[in-house]
């Protein structure tokens, strides 16, 4: 599938990438020629302009590799924003307008290239005009560099002395290919120090190795074969779906999502922190959370915090009375949703999203008690799981069939049997179960009362945990070498 195939797809779920056409982690000419040779000339090239030249043609190639074009208007984004940020840091009685259309160019930029078919298809369907639907071309990763580029540009015109006039470096923030493409969104202010001053020293190597092989194998094995049981699930047609394979669609879907998300994260806080960058966290395991609220302290961190702090605020925050702040509220949230695509499917699964989080603010539930606590883990499942169900499905007729299916029991037809019993392999189940496991903060809790109690074992078995990804570096080496389903579901936004 060619990438201009791709980007024509409107839902996220049937993206699968040809490794041979775009370079994603995943891909073999990443692990074992892109990668090495980028590394080997950072780490031996102790200059640090050096370096940053290498990294910036290495991102650049990265980007372009495929289909070249794209990388035109990433270059052009970044220049204009560049300009932009001169301009509000020079021009002190300008600064107001220079800001308004920085953002009015970056919107429109996102608004051309990713939403102009869905604002179009929706006035003729509104008014039966019959418009010509533009097929435009999705650059890859848009609204992740567009959106750190935003927040460089406002960061400047809050505090001036953040201004960086070397262009090579604001590329290199915007472009650096870890996290170009699905992210995590990073802010200037947070790693504007390791551009100039930064470390590729053994210890950070090596840690930074075993987090991408942990996000490798949470993309491969978890995330992909979620999916595959999952597209299953969602693939048999209304007439055949039962209760049991909604509800294993709709989990694996939720699986999937979460391991293809929260492993791409690995994977760049991973090559950031081999280079020397230390990115912040993305995932605190969300599906731990016992409120709507809480869910979104845990999941897409970078994204929520970047609407916090750019729309939610400006917007009056909480500052401006309750009735106020529960309004920016479901504006952060219909942005949030219009964000992950162009779709009104997106925007409904944000709109539910927003309406729990004002229900909860109305309600103020409190969890100070353990039942308490499992009756908000259940119900905050229940939503994120259903909501998932619009994010994944096609149109909306077939999120109804599916939700209608998961809550009106349903006898099962001998297709969905038969999907459910060839989906549901030994190798398949085992590692559904192990995602379960690891969506939940098992493993670190384990961790930090081993530490606390026995620090020499704690030690022993931390050394452990790099002979534990090498094995699983292997398992992910012969997935690559035989398996052809390979979606990364954020790629498209």
């Amino acid at each position: 599938m060619s990438r201009r195939e791709y980007s024509r797809r409107s839902r996220p779920h049937i993206m699968l990438l040809d490794i041979g056409v775009n370079m994603v982690f995943s891909s073999a000419p990443f692990l074992f020629v892109f990668l090495p040779i980028i590394w080997l000339l950072c780490f031996f090239i102790k200059s640090r302009p050096w370096q940053n030249a290498i990294l910036v043609v290495a991102s650049l190639l990265f980007y372009a590799y495929g289909e070249p074009t794209f990388v035109i208007i990433m270059v052009i984004s970044v220049f204009f924003n560049y300009i932009f940020a001169i301009l509000i840091a020079s021009i002190w009685g300008r600064r107001r307008l220079f800001l308004v259309l920085s953002v009015i160019f970056n919107l429109a930029l996102i608004g051309v290239f990713k939403y102009a078919a869905l604002f179009v298809s929706t006035i003729n369907g509104i008014t039966g005009a019959g418009l010509p639907v533009p097929q435009i071309a999705l650059p890859i990763g848009i609204s992740f560099f567009t959106f750190q580029a935003m927040s460089y540009v406002i960061d400047v015109y809050r505090n001036p002395k953040l201004l960086q006039r070397n262009f090579g470096k604001v590329l290199l923030y915007i472009s650096f290919f870890p996290q170009l493409i699905a992210g995590p969104i990073v802010k200037y202010h947070d790693v504007m120090e390791y551009i100039d001053n930064r470390t590729m020293d053994l210890e950070g190597v090596a840690t930074g190795i075993r987090r991408f092989i942990l996000g490798l194998s949470k993309k491969l094995m978890i995330a992909n074969t979620c999916g595959l049981i999952s597209d299953n699930m969602f693939n048999l047609p209304g007439s055949s779906m039962s209760t049991a394979s909604a509800w294993l669609g709709a989990v694996c879907y939720t699986l999937q999502i979460y391991f293809d998300f929260s492993g791409y994260s690995d994977m760049a806080i991973g090559l950031g922190r081999m280079f020397g960058f230390k990115f912040l966290e993305n995932f605190d395991h969300p599906y731990d959370s016992a409120s709507m609220k809480e869910f979104w302290r845990k999941w897409h961190i970078s994204l929520s915090t970047w609407f916090k702090e750019y729309l939610y605020i400006p917007l009056g925050g909480n500052r401006k009375g309750k009735v106020r702040t529960e309004i920016n509220k479901l504006i952060v949230f219909f942005f949030t949703g219009m964000w992950h695509g162009a779709s009104w499917n997106f925007v409904l699964w944000g709109m539910i999203h927003g309406v729990s989080v004002v229900i909860e603010d109305v309600v103020s539930p409190k969890q100070d008690k353990i039942w308490k606590r499992i009756i908000g883990h259940i119900y905050t499942l229940l939503i994120v799981i259903c909501a998932f169900v619009l994010f994944r499905a096609d149109t909306f007729a077939m999120s109804g069939d599916m939700l209608y299916h998961m809550f009106v029991p349903t006898a099962s037809g001998l297709d969905a049997i038969n999907t459910c019993v060839s989906s549901l392999t030994p190798w398949n189940t085992m590692w559904m179960g192990i995602g379960v496991v690891l969506s939940l903060p098992v493993l670190q809790v384990m961790q930090r009362r081993l530490k606390e109690k026995d620090e020499k074992t704690y030690v022993v078995m931390d050394r452990l945990g790099y002979v534990s990804a090498m094995i699983l570096f292997v398992l992910c080496i012969m997935n690559i070498a035989t398996a052809s389903y390979n979606p990364f579901i954020y790629f498209r936004f």
